[in-house]
Parts: structure tokens; sequence; C-alpha cells
């Protein structure tokens, strides 16, 4: 749990830090399909040349990461760049909160995860602070930052079905899937951009919106893969809701709108959500039947026992069985947990 929450902590801050650079590059000439090409490119890029050891995609896998790219890689990226440069970076940032909403609630619907009186009230919370923020828009802001933060939410709902695609992929070699997912995204928002006519961006954005899609989509989708592996889809993206705080920290330290008391009564709703999320806890007494599969794992994990000649320490993977136990300990929706 705590190595699960650490990767998804980290995933949430190299991401974070895009949401103000999006905006940036947004209002010094990049269109929303070239930002969506240009971020996923950079996530391609680095997942190349990065790439690790463990298990490889499979032929069977093909419609899920079409539909992963589609959804996360090319429209979800479209809608935020369209609505942060209607919203702004802060408003923009905070509203990001609500993937975590929906990432819970896809996961209780396709995974049946638990979902338990604390998570319920940090989902509430977190609503609210998303009403709260189309509130301000409304009354402060002009009609059109009112549609971009109806554009960021919808991207956060696209990111959520991301998430809810991606967890049968996080036994997969994290790097194949980002390099896959960046791949197929970014092809798919270079033709749109070419439909559309969008002019090229300038070097500066372009460069820096490359750079965002290596460290804040590439590295960062692969921390939240390994973080998937270890809690499962619901919790990372209740952890993962820490990096709006950091995009909205940031933009506006760069400079964007002051906060209201609408923004600033949401920033503290979706705070306590996180809280609520972070600081829930699942153990029950749980029986496991027996099993053979092949992903990557520890020894140290209390569910891999089997012995190796010579012995080896670490991650690694290989084809591996499991006996039937019944025990009782703290755990996430991991590979492991997917009792209901």
């Amino acid at each position: 749990m705590t190595r699960g929450v650490a990767l998804a902590a980290v995933a949430a801050l190299a991401f974070g830090v895009t949401t103000p650079i999006v905006a940036w590059a947004g209002a010094h000439g990049a269109g929303p399909f070239a930002t969506a090409a240009l971020l996923y490119a950079g996530a391609a890029l680095v997942a190349v040349i990065a790439r690790g050891r463990g298990p490889r995609l499979r032929r069977g896998d093909l419609p899920r990461v079409v539909a992963v790219a589609i959804v996360g890689g090319a429209l979800a990226p479209v809608l935020l760049a369209w609505g942060l440069q209607r919203a702004g970076a802060t408003v923009g940032a905070l509203l990001l909160n609500l993937e975590a909403v929906f990432t819970v609630m896809l996961a209780r619907a396709l995974y049946r995860e638990p979902v338990g009186g604390r998570i319920a009230l940090a989902i509430a919370a977190m609503v609210a602070g998303g009403a709260a923020l189309v509130l301000d828009a409304s009354r402060e802001l002009a009609l059109g930052a009112t549609w971009g933060v109806l554009a960021v939410a919808a991207a956060t709902a696209c990111w959520a079905a991301d998430n809810a695609l991606t967890r049968p992929l996080s036994e997969r070699e994290p790097f194949a899937v980002v390099a896959a997912k960046g791949g197929l995204g970014a092809a798919l928002s270079l033709a749109a951009a070419l439909l559309a006519r969008e002019p090229v961006p300038p070097l500066a954005p372009a460069l820096a919106l490359l750079a965002c899609g290596a460290t804040g989509y590439g590295l960062s989708l692969r921390l939240y893969l390994l973080a998937q592996r270890a809690i499962g889809a619901g919790r990372t993206g209740s952890v993962f809701a820490l990096a709006p705080f950091v995009g909205a920290a940031v933009a506006i330290a760069l400079g964007d709108r002051a906060p209201g008391a609408l923004t600033a009564a949401a920033a503290a709703l979706f705070a306590a959500g996180v809280a609520l999320h972070a600081t829930e806890r699942h153990h029950h007494a749980h029986r496991h039947a027996p099993v053979d599969h092949d992903h990557p794992h520890r020894h140290d994990d209390g569910h891999h026992d089997h012995v190796h000649d010579p012995p080896f320490a670490g991650e690694h993977s290989h084809p591996h069985h499991h006996d039937a136990v019944e025990h009782d300990h703290e755990h996430g929706a991991d590979l492991h947990h997917d009792h209901h």
C-alpha cells in the first residue's frame, strides 16, 4: 500500500506541473490538436528510449490499446487544451480533481472495487468542489470560461475512462503501454490537426509541450501503472488527485488570476476529498483461489513465496503458480485482490 501510494504521488507531481505549461503554450500559438499530438509524441519518445523488461503487449490487447489511445491519448488532451485556453490555468488545474471522482465510480462499476462511507464522502466533497468552480466561472468570468470549465471536466471523464480501460494492462511492461498509447494518440491528434488546418506552433511552445509529454505524460503514466499494480485503479486515481493542487500552485506563482472565494472553497473541498481518499484503509479476512499466471512480482509482498534456484531478489516476471490461501491483511484492489 505504501509503495503504491508513493508511486501515485510522484506521478501526480510530474503531471501536475504540466497543466500551467499547457495553458501557456495554448496562449502562445499551440492549438488543441497540435498540443495533444506533441504531448503524446513526447510520451511515446521517452517510452521507446527507456523501455524496460517485463511482459509485452499481446495481440489480444490491441482493441483495448486503441480505445485508450482514442479516449485518453487524443480526445482528453484536446479537451484539456481547449478548456484551459478559456477557463485559465488555476481553475482548470483544480478541476482535474474530478478525474478521481470519475475513476472511482468507473472502478466500482466495472471492477466492483470497494467504495466505503469514507470514499463516498470524499467523492461528495469533490463533486461539490467541481460545482463551485462551475458556479465561479459562470458568475465571475465570461461565458467562454464556463464552456472551458465544462471542457476540462469532460477531459477528466475521458482520462477516468482511460484509467479504467488501462487497469488490465497494468501488468504489462509499463513503457510498452506508454509507447503504444502515446504513438497512436499522437498520430490521431496530428491527423485531426491537419484536417482542422491548425497552424504549426512556434518552436518554444512545441519544445515545452514535448518536454511535458515526456515527463508528465510518459514517465508519469509509467509510475501510474506501477501504482495500479499495487493499489488498484480507484485508490491510484484518488492519490493522483494531488496533481491539480500542484498545477494550481504553479499557475498562481506564474501570475494566473488570483483565486476568488468560490475557487478557494473548491480547493478546500478537493483537499478534503484527497485526504479522505489517502487515509482510507481496507482489510478483512479473504481467500485466494489457486491460479497460474505471469506478471511482475517480488518475493517480499506476502503473496509470492515460490522458490528460485539459484535464489532471486527484486522484481521479476515469469509464469508461476499460487496455491489457495486464506488470510487477513491490509490490501488494495490489485491483481491478487479483486474479490468483491
